[in-house]
């Protein structure tokens, strides 16, 4: 039986649609998703969200971050950011992972959620790298 995913950013409805299976990317590490799971909430990182249908991937995103919500029916994913791996351009990438090495420079060690939170913006702009890198080599 398939599971309903819904990929949400702060503008719109990304995406819904039935899946047999999708991978998210969680603070922990990647996680699968199938009908019938255990309901529960988790954090994201940076990193890419995979749609399967059988055992073959058919739709890949990008989130820079955010919450996924899960239910035995329904994945929610609550994206910051999120885009098809195909529209990730590697000079933005680039950039933000300059803007994010910069911004964790400045920050004082003191403030552990400053540094939490620059630490993720770094995290986020290598993930987005890996995933350009991915989509170059086919994995």
């Amino acid at each position: 039986m398939p599971i309903n995913l819904e990929i949400v950013s702060p503008e719109k409805l990304l995406l819904s649609r039935d899946v047999d299976m999708v991978v998210i990317p969680a603070s922990e590490g990647d996680m699968g998703v199938l009908e019938g799971h255990s309901p529960m909430t988790v954090m994201l990182r940076g990193g890419v969200v995979s749609l399967y249908e059988g055992e073959r991937v058919t739709e890949s995103l990008f989130v820079a971050g955010g919450f996924a919500e899960v239910t035995p029916e329904r994945c929610t994913v609550l994206a910051g950011e999120a885009m098809p791996i195909n529209e990730l351009d590697r000079e933005e990438a680039e950039k933000r992972l300059r803007d994010a090495e910069e911004a964790h420079a400045q920050v004082d060690a003191d403030n552990l959620i400053e540094e939490e939170l620059a630490l993720e913006r770094i995290h986020s702009a290598r993930s987005m790298l890996e995933a350009l890198d991915g989509l170059l080599t086919g994995h």
